[in-house]
């Protein structure tokens, strides 16, 4: 009987994905906090995650050639980084506040954790049924 890796992983090999895109938008909105006129930037995640798990998510576009342009850096439709709205923005026009986007990032790094964790265990429990121990 073959193995359903969706089924059995969910969700979380997306989110994994996901958590580690937006961490990386997160850190280099903390990397430009004191650049002048630069936009905090984050993504929507529930609503990415719901767009991946619903059917009706509009498809990826393929590339048949390696030069041709890709729509997006994400694999994910609706992935787009939107920009943050700021609680208090600088004079310069950098709308970074680097506690808000401290917060951000450990979250994120927490859940990601957590999704790992989750997928960790589901590896090791289906080892355990592959080897019959």
């Amino acid at each position: 009987m073959p193995i359903n890796f969706d089924a059995a992983f969910g969700i979380h090999d997306e989110a994994l994905l996901l958590r580690a895109q937006r961490a990386r938008a997160i850190a280099a909105n903390l990397a430009n906090a004191d650049t002048p006129h630069y936009k905090a930037r984050d993504m929507d995640f529930r609503k990415v995650l719901g767009s991946v798990t619903d059917n009706t998510a509009a498809t990826v576009i393929r590339t048949t050639h390696p030069r041709h342009l890709r729509d997006g850096e994400s694999p994910f439709p609706g992935a787009e980084l939107l920009y943050r709205v700021p609680n208090q923005p600088s004079i310069d026009g950098n709308t970074v506040d680097p506690n808000v986007e401290k917060a951000a990032f450990m979250s994120n790094a927490v859940r990601y954790q957590a999704s790992l964790r989750f997928l960790s265990g589901k590896i090791k429990t289906l080892l355990t049924a592959i080897r019959g121990d």
